[in-house]
């Protein structure tokens, strides 16, 4: 539990400035959360606690806790309490990076469960270049960060331009290394979206049909044409998107 008097200290220590006392319970959390001084999963004092230990009304304390939650610092549990959020894994937003990479910067495992690698045929015949029988590499890929699914990773894979895609043992590279061996990519495209599960991607990724989650679509191309088309989804609790841009060098 962290201490309501260590809140209560730094609430009078953030000055008043004009500045409404939610704000300033909010920037309280946020330097603690942010300095590592309050980890995942701490709890904070309760509602009741903080009105006293404040001397704020309910509304205040509870319209900043409702706030740092949909800010995703904090996660509320009907009955039990408010507690320090869980650090969201950073995907790139501008850059086709390697997930395995971009896990083991953080200091965790990653590993690969293939659900599926197969030859297909496709009605839309999405690749240009490829077979005129419309068939297409097919892979269904889970990431998981640790022993927590933070992606399933749908592709299909022109076998004109890719044809050993299916020879490749995906539990020890990933497709998106392989193919950036295979076919370098010279440009790509990213939609995003905000969207639910489906059932199977629910199962997959270990939560509820209802959990909000990201969906990136992903079209990759070579020198030769379009190479991969990707679905990319993630839950939006265990994941946040970031990018920087301009011309000016970074402060």
């Amino acid at each position: 539990m962290i201490d309501v008097d260590d809140f209560a200290r730094g609430f009078a220590a953030s000055g008043n400035e004009g500045v409404p006392a939610y704000a300033r319970i909010k920037r309280v959390a946020i330097d603690r959360i942010r300095h590592g001084d309050w980890g995942e999963g701490d709890q904070l004092p309760s509602e009741n606690q903080l009105v006293v230990a404040l001397d704020v009304s309910r509304m205040t304390i509870n319209r900043a806790l409702r706030e740092l939650s949909a800010d995703g610092y904090i996660v509320r549990r009907m009955g039990i309490g408010s507690f320090v959020a869980p650090v969201k894994a950073a995907s790139s937003l501008f850059e086709v990076r390697n997930i395995a990479d971009e896990v083991q910067r953080r200091g965790h495992r990653h590993r690969m469960r293939v659900v599926l690698l197969q030859s297909e045929d496709h009605a839309d015949r999405p690749f240009a270049g490829g077979s005129t029988s419309g068939r297409v590499h097919h892979s269904v890929i889970v990431h998981y960060e640790d022993d927590t699914p933070i992606q399933v990773e749908d592709r299909l894979v022109d076998p004109a331009l890719v044809p050993e895609y299916l020879d490749q043992d995906f539990t020890a590279t990933t497709p998106n290394d392989y193919l950036s061996r295979a076919a370098p990519f010279e440009r790509g495209e990213h939609i995003i979206e905000a969207v639910l599960p489906t059932a199977a991607e629910a199962d997959l990724l270990d939560v509820e049909v209802s959990e909000p989650c990201l969906l990136i679509r992903r079209r990759t191309w070579s020198a030769d044409g379009l190479v991969s088309i990707a679905r990319l989804i993630q839950p939006g609790s265990r994941s946040r998107l970031e990018g920087t841009f301009g011309r000016g060098p970074m402060e």
